[in-house]
């Protein structure tokens, strides 16, 4: 009788065992989905909201500075339209919306992800105060594509010997290559983030460095 009882509870023991790990198994693949990279570039108003995105997910985001959407921006998203996809996500009030609509008309073909209003009172709403999982859930809702990629095309170790990086001259090289590949005015960082996020191939970067290269021999 004692023997049957502790095999009861060594049995009992070994599956409370397997579901703990079935669990954490479970609770890894949930937050390996989250994090991974989406394909599209998310379009928001401001700093905050980028902040916002970028806590809920691994996404390059463009951001439009309110209502004074720049042309510069507008051509911006055009590209990454045509690069990789682009995901609208303004805040739920009247200048959000604005934008929305003047992006829209701009650029066809966007996807759409909302911050809905909350009817409780006291509860600031807008994307920058959107928790991690309501800006997950609006981006899943948009119809989000994750990215198969498995390893990105460049490093700093391109920018490096691009001189793009650690030069005199490095942000106006930058500044120029940028205008060329359609990636807009960027720091180092954003240079190379933006480089893979929009399928930029070697090829491409190449006769982009080739041009840049005959524009400051003819001082175009």
């Amino acid at each position: 009788m004692v023997k049957e009882t502790q095999e009861q509870q060594e049995i009992q023991e070994q599956q409370e065992i397997q579901e703990q790990q079935e669990i954490q198994e479970q609770q890894e693949i949930r937050e390996q989905q989250e994090t991974q990279k989406l394909q599209e570039i998310v379009v928001v108003e401001g700093k905050d909201d980028m902040s916002a995105v970028k806590r809920a997910c691994c996404v390059e985001v463009i951001i439009t500075n309110g209502l004074g959407i720049k042309e510069e921006t507008v051509q911006l998203i055009k590209k990454a339209r045509e690069r990789s996809g682009v995901i609208i996500l303004t805040d739920p009030d009247y200048p959000g919306e604005n934008i929305r609509r003047i992006i829209s008309q701009r650029v066809l073909g966007c996807k759409h992800a909302y911050i809905y209003q909350e009817s409780g009172k006291g509860k600031k709403v807008g994307v920058e105060y959107a928790t991690p999982e309501e800006i997950r859930e609006a981006l899943k809702n948009a119809s989000l594509t994750l990215s198969t990629a498995q390893n990105e095309v460049f490093s700093y170790q391109d920018l490096y010997t691009a001189q793009l990086v650690g030069e005199e001259q490095a942000s106006v090289r930058r500044f120029t290559l940028g205008k060329i590949l359609g990636l807009g005015k960027t720091n180092a960082k954003q240079f190379l983030n933006r480089l893979n996020a929009y399928g930029i191939t070697r090829k491409e970067f190449s006769t982009a460095l080739t041009k840049l290269s005959n524009f400051n021999k003819t001082g175009g």
